[in-house]
């Protein structure tokens, strides 16, 4: 695989894990003010939040690897990048549009739509390289 292309992978394993680094961090430790900026209620119970903060900090963290060694841990990129994520932009949307859930969390599909979509364009170009 080409250096270039090695480069793209590493930088986003980079972003993604920020992102999700981010994320996890703020369902963990900044509850309330996420409830307040989104204008949803706080979990019921918070253990719900808490294993999501888990989850998503652990995934974030999980893009070490790939950052590091894009080609041997392309399968972590596949599953974490336009598989979840991209299941995750698709569930944000269909629960806006069937559920009611707020305008604001078209934001996270956006998201993670986008990161989902660079990830597989990064993936489908380099997997001939």
């Amino acid at each position: 695989m080409s250096p270039q292309i090695n480069r793209t992978l590493s930088t986003i394993a980079a972003v993604s894990g920020l992102y999700d680094i981010v994320v996890g961090a703020c369902l963990l430790f900044f509850r309330d003010q996420l409830a307040l900026w989104f204008h949803t209620a706080l979990p019921v119970p918070p253990i719900h939040a808490d294993l999501n903060g888990i989850f998503v900090l652990c995934v974030g963290l999980g893009y070490w690897m790939p950052y590091r060694d894009p080609v041997r841990y392309r399968g972590y990129l596949w599953l974490m990048g336009p598989i979840l994520k991209g299941g995750g932009a698709l569930a944000f949307v269909l629960d806006y549009a069937f559920r009611g859930s707020p305008a604001s969390f078209l934001l996270f599909a956006a998201s993670d739509g986008s990161l989902a979509v660079m990830t597989l364009a990064a993936l489908l170009v380099s997997r001939d390289k």
